[in-house]
Formats: structure tokens, sequence, C-alpha cells
């Protein structure tokens, strides 16, 4: 099973060796998948190539082969065009399957964990992803990317989140009052809370009578992603 980020770049070099004959340099991948770095490059170069994806040819700058796509990708005919760094579908919206998740049946889609997610203290913001999850498909809201974080803590239990569950989000940086947002606190800790502006802060308000409300200055906040659904195990 691919990651979202894998599966991104394989279709973007794909698609560039259909239309160029050649695959994009490392810092044009960088730029379309919106990596700070070209070391997240290699990682993703380094675990398709493990998976039999693509193939580096040794000794020749930009010569990457791609030897398979993933099965489901290749029967609908599904190869996206990457356009100012966003995935575009150029297959017919039947077929069409949120950017930045990759298929594992018709019925839901896969998509990275990226860690733990406190739900009640803050903990250390977590980048890397864990493990894949499969989501349903009608649970992503939009082509926008997509993510799961596991929920450790039980601030936002009235809400019916408890511990343990699989919360899946939408990559954005804004947020309207009331939602449920994925916030960094100080550039290094991560917390589920509810967002509010309040008199010039922001509040994140917990779920949970126990915990008290903490109004931090806007500087203090950077919002990663909103709420859309959550899966339970039993």
């Amino acid at each position: 099973m691919l990651t979202r980020k894998q599966i991104d770049l394989l279709k973007l070099i794909h698609t560039r060796m259909e239309r160029d004959g050649i695959a994009p340099s490392f810092d044009e991948m960088k730029d379309a998948l919106d990596l700070r770095s070209k070391s997240g490059i290699h990682r993703l170069i380094t675990a398709l190539e493990e998976r039999g994806f693509i193939r580096r040819l040794p000794h020749r700058a930009r010569a990457i082969e791609v030897l398979k796509l993933p099965d489901n990708l290749a029967r609908a005919g599904h190869v996206a065009q990457v356009i100012d760094g966003d995935l575009a579908d150029a297959a017919p919206r039947a077929a069409q399957q949120p950017a930045g998740a990759m298929p594992v049946e018709a019925a839901s889609v896969a998509l990275p964990v990226m860690g733990k997610i406190a739900a009640g203290t803050p903990i250390e913001a977590i980048s890397e992803a864990m493990r894949d999850v499969a989501i349903p498909g009608d649970m992503l809201t939009s082509r926008a990317a997509h993510y799961a974080l596991e929920v450790q803590g039980d601030s936002m239990i009235d809400l019916g989140i408890n511990d343990g569950d699989i919360v899946v989000i939408r990559e954005q940086s804004t947020a309207d009052n009331g939602d449920i947002v994925v916030a960094l606190v100080d550039g290094h800790e991560a917390t589920l809370k509810r967002f509010r502006r309040q008199n010039g802060m922001i509040a994140l308000e917990a779920a949970n009578p126990a915990y008290e409300t903490r109004l931090l200055r806007d500087d203090q906040v950077r919002v990663q992603g909103r709420l859309v659904g959550l899966i339970r195990s039993y």
C-alpha cells in the first residue's frame, strides 16, 4: 500500500515521462508535492523503488523508469496532471478519487496516520507517517489533502471523540469559529480542540469540563487542519 505522497509522486513522474520523455527534477518534485526539502523526495523515491514501482538508472541525471502503476489506477487509466503544484485528474469524474489518497477498494482510500494528537495536554507535533488506515471515501470532503491522527486523551470526549479514536483531518491553515482543528501551539505542541476567536485572542476549547479553555495570542497558534471524520475501533 502506498502513502498519499508516494502515489502523488508516482503520478507526477509518470505524467511527466509520458509528456516530456524525462522525469521531473528533484526541485520540481519538491515544489509539486509542497515539501520543504529534497530529502523528503529522496525518501519517497527510495520507497517507490523498494516497492517495485520505479527504477533509477545509474550514471544518468533525472533517469527514472516507471515499472508499474497500482492495479486500480492502471485499470481506470487514472493519470494525474500536476498544475501549479496541485493534482488535477485527467480521468472521467466518475472514476475520480480525492487527490493525495491511494485507493484500496471502491469505497475506501488509504490515509497516512501521522502520529498521535493530544485531546488533553498538548504533545509534541509529529510529521512522519506511522502507518496507513483505510477510510471511507465519502468521508473526505474535497480534493484537498487529508491525513489521519490517533487521539490520545479525553478532553474532547463530550463530542464523542475518545482516546484511541482515529480522526480524519483535512489540511488547511484557516478555521471558522466552532471548527474542531489540529492546532500547533508555539511551533512544537499539537492538540485537537475547538477553535474560537475571542477578544483578540484565540481560544482552544476542550469538550470536557475537567479541562480549561486555553487563551493564546494569534502568533502562538497555527491551524494545521480541520476535523472532517472519525473512525472508532471496538
